[in-house]
Parts: structure tokens; sequence; C-alpha cells
């Protein structure tokens, strides 16, 4: 456990309830990344990637009913209710600072839990996240959609603020977003910005995207892409002159093309297959990865994959297999799979060979790359 005894004895009095935001501001003076609170345990902070209980007493149910609901509005609580779970954002004061927290409140086996993510109060640059020069290359679309393709806690949305960040501080662009909740909150430099957060700012993603087009935004941020009803909302943004940008859960960039056509009837296959043809720019996954250095802590495994005629004609036409194939042959371009990211930190030493050939998609072609064996791929043609 945490030895923290001395300071959690000072937070937390024995004899009186437990406040929500002292655990906030714990896990700030901690330098947690994510809260996790379940009943009959005590609450437990993700530190440096561990998980890591806190020398405190378990936390009852009722505790945790009384921790967590105050931080509810009336549309989150019906949301709680109806949904079994609420994603909202928390602000809390630490050393007369604000931090923002991405909160989200889940019933698991009938009893109420929550998970806290902490967002850094500043926005690191590409090269403060060791992103891939291309990045930067990405940001310069001027209509059309960017995807960054990830599971939770893969660093999608610090990626994507930093990608916005870039042009704000290069461009000069109206940029819109539209986020369930607000994450990261934008300082206009060159650009224009407005921020608007769903039940906050506008009853719904809908609603919000109704609003947009007459909001005059040249860059939109549509958040996550959860359903059938936000990709279809958010491929017309970019039909129309707009450049989007947003997050999907998809394990690879590849992936994220059959997960999208997944989203729709079988009879509208065809028609977004060409969508995504005309409108999508790039799809960019992602994943996070411990280092063996003590900073970073972490490094972004980026595999990109830009939509070229070669990308395009694949997608197309339902060739999705052959896509890690034209990734490979557009490294020229600026595409990189995820084991041409593996190959650069292993060989970096900010990784491990073990760590790398754990999460490489194909262990094989990494392992002689390392012996300086170029592999080729199959064929696309």
């Amino acid at each position: 456990m945490v030895q923290a005894r001395d300071w959690v004895k000072s937070t937390f009095d024995a004899n009186a309830d437990i406040e929500i935001n002292k655990i906030f501001r714990m896990a700030v003076k901690m330098n947690c990344s994510d809260i996790h609170l379940q009943a009959g345990r005590p609450p437990i902070f993700r530190i440096r990637g561990h998980l890591t209980p806190l020398d405190m007493a378990p936390l009852s149910e009722s505790a945790l009913i009384k921790l967590c609901f105050p931080m509810m509005d009336q549309r989150n609580l019906d949301i709680f209710h109806h949904d079994g779970g609420a994603d909202f954002s928390k602000v809390v004061e630490y050393q007369d600072e604000p931090w923002r927290f991405r909160v989200n409140l889940l019933t698991q086996l009938g009893k109420v839990g929550m998970v806290a993510r902490k967002i850094e109060r500043s926005i690191p640059p590409f090269e403060g996240l060791y992103l891939p020069a291309q990045m930067e290359e990405l940001c310069k679309f001027d209509q059309g959609m960017v995807l960054l393709a990830g599971v939770t806690g893969s660093g999608k949305s610090t990626t994507i603020a930093s990608m916005l960040d870039w042009i704000n501080h290069n461009m000069n662009k109206h940029i819109l977003t539209i986020e369930d909740p607000i994450e990261f909150v934008y300082t206009s430099d060159q650009c224009l910005i407005n921020q608007r957060e769903i039940g906050q700012d506008v009853i719904d993603f809908h609603v919000a995207m109704k609003h947009a087009v007459r909001e005059d935004p040249d860059i939109m941020l549509v958040g996550e892409m959860r359903d059938k009803e936000t990709f279809e909302t958010a491929i017309h943004a970019a039909e129309t002159g707009h450049l989007v940008f947003g997050t999907i859960h998809a394990s690879s960039a590849p992936g994220t093309v059959p997960r999208i056509i997944d989203l729709f009837p079988a009879d509208m296959h065809a028609a977004i297959r060409a969508a995504i043809g005309m409108s999508m720019k790039a799809i960019v996954g992602q994943k996070l990865l411990k280092t063996i250095v003590d900073t970073p802590g972490r490094v972004p495994i980026i595999e990109i994959m830009l939509f070229n005629p070669t990308v395009t004609k694949l997608v197309m036409e339902n060739e999705d297999e052959k896509l890690p194939g034209a990734i490979r042959i557009g490294r020229d371009e600026g595409m990189q799979l995820f084991n041409d990211s593996l190959y650069d930190f292993v060989t970096r030493e900010f990784i491990s060979r073990e760590a790398a050939f754990e999460i490489s998609p194909n262990v094989e072609e990494l392992k002689m790359r390392l012996k300086g064996i170029e592999v080729k791929g199959p064929s696309i043609l």
C-alpha cells in the first residue's frame, strides 16, 4: 500500500465523513493518473501505471453513494439511473490551482463505483509526448476527417488535444469542440476556440451539431464516435468543408474501418465505405507502453494510415485485410505500422524488447528487424 499514512490521517478525520474533494486533492498530490472507488475496498490510485490501494479503511456502499452522488446534476442522475452509469467532468482546487477530472460513475454487481481520470493542466507539445513528426502534417488539412483510434487509456484524448493546440499556436482558425465531458480546456492564441459540453452547454450531441453549422467553425472536435448517428453527422461535417477530429475505440488503424462499418446495417455498408474513402484523411492508432527510463514514464506506440489513392481504393472495395500492406509501402509518405514505432523506441532504449514483443501485432517481423533483417510484406495487388 502507499505509505502515506500520516498524510491520509491528517486529511481524513476518523470521526468525520470523508469528502470526495479530499480524495481528488490527494490524487493530485500523489501524481495519480486514475482514481478507483469500489465498495469494500479503500480508494485505489494508479501511479506510474500501477494500481495502488491507499492505506485507509475500505469504503462501504453507503459511503460511496454519499461520496459520489452529490457530484452529479439532475441530468447525470437521470442518465445514471437509466443507463447504469454516467460520464461528467469535475474540477477541484489544489494549492489554489484548478484540476480537472473526467469521471465515470458506474454500477458493478449492483453496487456503485467510480473511476476518475486526471486531466493534465497543460497540453504537452508533440515533442513532449514523443509523437512522430508526421502528426504535425495531420493538422494541416483544410477539410476531411482525422480519427484517433485506441482502447480506453491509450492516450487518444491527450494526442488529439496536442494536435488542436498546435493548430491554435500556428494557424488562424475557428475551433469548435463538442465534448461529453470537456477534458482539456484550451487558451486561445492564434485561433478562436469555443468549447461546448453536452448537458452543461447544449442538451445533446445532435442538437450541438445542428447548431455547429451556424457557428462558422473551420475545425471541429466531435469527441468519441460511439454510434452510427454520431459518425454520420461527423462525416457529413467533413464532406461539407470542415476539418473534423474524433476518437474511436478500435485496436488499430486498419481495424478502425470495419469497426465503423459494423455500426451500420448491411445495406448501408457500400455507401459508408464510399463516404470514408472520400472524406477520411488519416486514421492514427495508438497504444501506451511503459518505459525503462525515468522520463518519460510511458510512450505512445503509433500507427498512421493516410488515405492515399491505394488506401482509399482498398477501403472502398472492401479489401481491409490489405491495409497493413498499404501502410508498409506508404512509409515514404509518412505512414507507419505499430512495429515501426516499437522498433524506434527499442533502438532508442526507451522500452524493453520484452514489452515491445508483448504488444507487437507481428512479433517475428519485429524480431527480424531488430536483427537488421528488413521484412517485405505480402503484395497488396
